[in-house]
């Protein structure tokens, strides 16, 4: 006769991670460069932008109200639920230990990034592989891999380009025009059949389609590219607010679908240095809030946890 199956079910949610403070930038800085060096120039250029967003990083607070919202909604007789971060503390592969401490047999994982890539995603996945191998456990996984066209998340996101557009007179808004956009990977992920760069334009497509915006209002670019001689995939959000100028555009949305949480990509790459490039090109940019905390969005992450581990509970019993 088998064992009667164990609970709590883990829950284990990540994020990127960042520093806590500016003392904690060349390490971390260190940890995304797989420990290679950080010129003295690239490390003032970075710490120029932290300070300019307050000195910190606010993720870590944000991803604790996400995967406190999403415990609130799950039985903790049957669910536990952690937070473990890519690049910085609490380190993936340590929160994997303590899971392995707790004696939890089965687990659910899920990345605050709603697209997947080889070059982040699967990284994320693999760190949980390094962790069940430096604890020595046996917790059997199961990967949300992605979620870019989960109806709930898709609504919120058209949620915020209706609340964007309330900027703007109602005389005003059909020419507003909305760009969505994510962080940037290599381009050489299109020729390794990523699907990256799929899954994007498609959660774009959607929302303009929820929030009823014409093709000739929405479009597409990247922001954020790393400092590598490779190409990057494009365009790059500040070259594209210039091709918009072109055309007669002065009014833009930025919506950010890639990010789910505030944090420097967001409050200094749009919020200061795309808001100034906006401003010299005469231009009125608006970024609505990001997803953070919001209710629709953590329903949209208990549903896909529940989904994820329904063959796990008991018979006739709701997660």
């Amino acid at each position: 006769m088998s064992a009667a199956p164990r609970y709590p079910i883990g829950v284990l949610i990540m994020a990127y991670g960042g520093p806590n403070n500016l003392a904690e930038l060349p390490g971390y800085l260190s940890d995304i460069r797989s420990g290679r060096p950080t010129t003295p120039e690239v490390l003032a250029e970075i710490r120029h932008n932290y300070e300019q967003i307050g000195g910190k990083s606010p993720l870590l607070g944000i991803s604790r109200q996400q995967v406190a919202g999403i415990a609130a909604q799950l039985d903790p007789a049957l669910f536990r639920c952690y937070l473990g971060m890519r690049h910085w503390a609490p380190w993936i592969e340590e929160v994997v230990g303590q899971m392995v401490e707790d004696g939890i047999t089965r687990a659910v994982s899920l990345v605050l990034a709603p697209h997947f890539s080889k070059l982040s995603v699967a990284k994320y996945q693999a760190k949980i592989a390094d962790g069940l191998e430096m604890a020595h456990g046996d917790i059997r996984f199961e990967h949300i891999a992605s979620y870019h066209d989960a109806p709930k998340y898709i609504q919120a996101l058209a949620d915020r380009v209706e609340q964007g557009l309330t900027a703007w007179p109602a005389a005003e808004r059909d020419q507003v025009h909305v760009v969505f956009s994510a962080h940037s990977l290599p381009a050489r992920i299109l020729q390794m059949g990523d699907p990256y760069d799929s899954q994007l334009r498609e959660t774009a497509r959607l929302v303009a389609a929820h929030a009823g915006l014409p093709d000739a209002r929405w479009s597409w670019s990247y922001q954020s590219a790393g400092r590598s001689p490779e190409p990057w995939l494009g365009p790059q959000l500040e070259e594209h607010l210039h091709d918009l100028a072109e055309q007669g555009v002065r009014r833009v949305i930025s919506l950010p679908v890639g990010f789910v949480s505030d944090h420097v990509e967001i409050l200094y790459d749009i919020d200061i240095k795309a808001q100034a490039e906006a401003q010299a090109l005469g231009m009125r940019l608006v970024r609505p809030p990001a997803l953070n905390a919001d209710p629709l969005f953590i329903e949209t992450l208990v549903d896909l946890i529940r989904a994820r581990a329904a063959h796990w509970l008991p018979t006739g019993v709701a997660a």
